[in-house]
C-alpha cells in the first residue's frame, strides 16, 4: 500500500546501544531537527534505553525492539515487521549493531528502500554483504573514517562525510570542580577528555602527567570525564577527581580552564566542540577526527600523535600563558559554528533527497 502523494517522507532512524553518548545525543538531533522540518522521523531503539527515554520527553515518535546481537533472528524479524506497517522512505543505521540487523531487515524485500548506514569508527565494515550495493550510502564521520572505508573497496560516491553536529551549549550554571574536590582555587582545572576506558590509555594518562614539568603539575588539577566515577583521586601526583560520564555536558565543561585530549581518537570528540564553543581551549594530539576540530595555534594546540614530551611541553604553554589561554578560547566560538547541529541535520537531510530523488526546496530544503 502506497503513501499519498504529497505526504511528509517517513525516516527510520535505528541504534541499538543503550547507553547515552555521542552517537545517541547525535540521532536524536537528527530526529529533532527533521521533525523541525516537516519530515517524520521514527527512533527505533532498545527498551530502557536513554535515547527513547530522551525522544520520548523531546516529542520524537519511537519504537522499543530489543537488539542483542548483531545477527539476531528475533530483533530482525522485529524491524521487518516495523519496515513493513510503517513503511519509511528511507532507514538509518546509526551504529554497527544497528547496521548488521537493518541490513538484514531490507535485503529480502522487493522493495528498494535506501539504507544509510553512519560510520564512526575508522575501520572497514566486516564482511561482502555490509559492504555491499544494499548500502545506498555510508556517512563518514571523519576523514579518517572516509578513508577507511575506501580502504574497504567502497566507492567514493557512496560515502558523504558529515562531521556530527553539536547543538550550541546552554549553560544555566557551571559545575564548580574546585568546590566538589575541595581544590585550592589557584590550580587551573584541566579537563581529561576521550577514550581513557581502557588500560591503555590510563597508562598514557599517568605517564603524560609524570612528563609535565613539576612547577605545571604544581598547578593543574585534573577531572577526568568518562569512565569510572570513583571521586576524588590522583594521577601521578597530580590531584584528580574522576566525574564518569555526566549528564549535563555542557556545565561540566564551563567549569574548566582547558581541556586535554592525550588518547588516540577514532570519532569526532564532540566534547572539543562544545569545550570551543565554551570558550575552553584544548590541547590535543592530532589523530583521528580530532585533528579536524581544532585549529593549531587559534583555538588549540596540536602535537603529533604519541609525543608524549611535546603534549607536555604544549601543556606547559598554555598553563604558565594566561594570555595564550585568553586568545585561544576566544576564537573557539566563531570555529565551532562549522560543527553545528544545523549544518550537520542540513547535510543529512540532502543525502536523503538525494537517494529519494526529492528536487531542492522539498521537504524541510
Amino acid at each position: 500500500m502506497s503513501r499519498p502523494a504529497g505526504a511528509a517522507p517517513r525516516i527510520l532512524l535505528v541504534d541499538a546501544g543503550q547507553a547515552w553518548r555521542g552517537a545517541q545525543r547525535q540521532l536524536l538531533l537528527l530526529a529533532e531537527g527533521l521533525r523541525a522540518r516537516g519530515i517524520e522521523p521514527l527512533v527505533c531503539a532498545p527498551p530502557r534505553s536513554r535515547l527513547l527515554e530522551e525522544c520520548k520527553r523531546s516529542g520524537v515518535a519511537t519504537a522499543a525492539r530489543a537488539m542483542r546481537a548483531s545477527f539476531d533472528p528475533l530483533a530482525v524479524r522485529g524491524l521487518r515487521r516495523l519496515v513493513s506497517t510503517w513503511r519509511p522512505a528511507l532507514v538509518h543505521a546509526h551504529d554497527p549493531r544497528s547496521h548488521a540487523l537493518a541490513l538484514s531487515a531490507l535485503v529480502a524485500r522487493r522493495d528498494s528502500i535506501p539504507l544509510v548506514v553512519t560510520r564512526r569508527l575508522a575501520t572497514p565494515p566486516k564482511g561482502a554483504l555490509r559492504r555491499g550495493a544494499r548500502v545506498a550510502r555510508f556517512i563518514a564521520i571523519t576523514e579518517a573514517v572516509r578513508e577507511a572505508l575506501r580502504t574497504g573497496g567502497i566507492a567514493d560516491e557512496r560515502i558523504t562525510r558529515i562531521h556530527p553536529g553539536v547543538a550550541a551549549p546552554r549553560v544555566t550554571s557551571r559545575r564548580d570542580w574546585r568546590r566538589e574536590a575541595a581544590w585550592a582555587g589557584e590550580r587551573l582545572v584541566a579537563g581529561i577528555v576521550g577514550p581513557l576506558a581502557d588500560g591503555h590509555h590510563e597508562r598514557r594518562l599517568v605517564e603524560l602527567c609524570a612528563t609535565l614539568d613539576p612547577v605545571v603539575r604544581q598547578r593543574l588539577a585534573l577531572v577526568i570525564l568518562g569512565g569510572p566515577s570513583r571521586g576524588r583521586d590522583e594521577v601521578a601526583g597530580i590531584p584528580a577527581y574522576r566525574a564518569g560520564f555526566v549528564h549535563d555536558v555542557p556545565a561540566a565543561l564551563a567549569g574548566l580552564d582547558l581541556l586535554l585530549h592525550p588518547g588516540s581518537a577514532e570519532g569526532l570528540g564532540t566534547a572539543l566542540v562544545e569545550g570551543m564553543a565554551l570558550r575552553v581551549p584544548a590541547v590535543a594530539f592530532a589523530t583521528g577526527g580530532v585533528g579536524e576540530i581544532i585549529a593549531d595555534g587559534v583555538t588549540g594546540l596540536l602535537v603529533p600523535e604519541a609525543d608524549i614530551p611535546g603534549f607536555a611541553g604544549a601543556v606547559a604553554r598554555v598553563v604558565r600563558d594566561g594570555r595564550l589561554r585568553d586568545r585561544l578560547g576566544a576564537a573557539g566560538p566563531a570555529h565551532a559554528l562549522a560543527f553545528s547541529e544545523t549544518v550537520m541535520i542540513g547535510r543529512t537531510w540532502a543525502v536523503y533527497q538525494e537517494l529519494l530523488g526529492l528536487p531542492d526546496g522539498s521537504w524541510g530544503g
